[in-house]
């Protein structure tokens, strides 16, 4: 089938991505604009993980500072070549992510980053929890494990909801930039600054 350009135009707006990819996508979907964004989702996912393996030794370190000046963030993101560290795709990354930082103030970047002792003292009072309530000891197991999940999941900034959009992960809002910029891009640390708080 022929697919419209004026239809290929709209979906590499929305998606970012390729001519061809596009055309390709709309014709495997005959012509259905929001089958096709999944479609070109699916396939940037997929590439995305391939990527993931390639060092990531340019980029940026990108600030946010807050309205009012009472909060900002600092944050590194990598990226293969200083060529896409300087577009505009991957510097709208970055902003996203130093928002998010700054919205939602994560303790780590992934589960690697947050110390063990945090997640012993978290698994203690959930077990506590679980056992006031009365429940026996394999429905306690259950309850704290799913506690500890959330608590990470909340807590990494790479399983948190995106902030502007709560339908995706800061992982897959990443995949898709990987996908529309063609370099494996990698959250590497932050720090965030509020004014009056101490920092740990």
């Amino acid at each position: 089938m022929s697919v419209d350009a004026k239809l290929v135009k709209t979906l590499r707006e929305r998606t970012g991505a390729g001519m061809m990819d596009c055309k390709k996508a709309l014709m495997e979907v005959n012509g259905d604009l929001d089958l096709a964004v999944d479609q070109l989702r699916k396939s940037g996912i997929a590439k995305a993980e391939k990527k993931s393996s390639r060092a990531a030794n340019e980029g940026v370190v990108f600030s946010y500072i807050h309205h009012g000046n009472k909060l900002g963030v600092l944050v590194e993101v990598g990226c293969e070549t200083d060529f896409v560290a300087k577009t505009e795709g991957f510097n709208d990354l970055a902003n996203s992510i130093a928002m998010q930082v700054a919205a939602s103030n994560p303790l780590a970047v992934d589960e690697s980053g947050i110390a063990k002792e945090i997640l012993d003292r978290e698994k203690e009072i959930f077990i506590d929890q679980a056992k006031s309530s009365g429940k026996p000891e394999n429905v306690v197991e259950k309850i704290v494990e799913g506690k500890l999940n959330k608590f990470v999941q909340d807590n990494c900034l790479m399983h948190q909801s995106f902030v502007k959009n709560p339908d995706m992960t800061i992982s897959q809002l990443v995949q898709e930039a990987v996908a529309k910029l063609g370099e494996n891009i990698t959250i590497n640390r932050f720090v965030r600054f509020a004014l009056g708080e101490q920092s740990s």
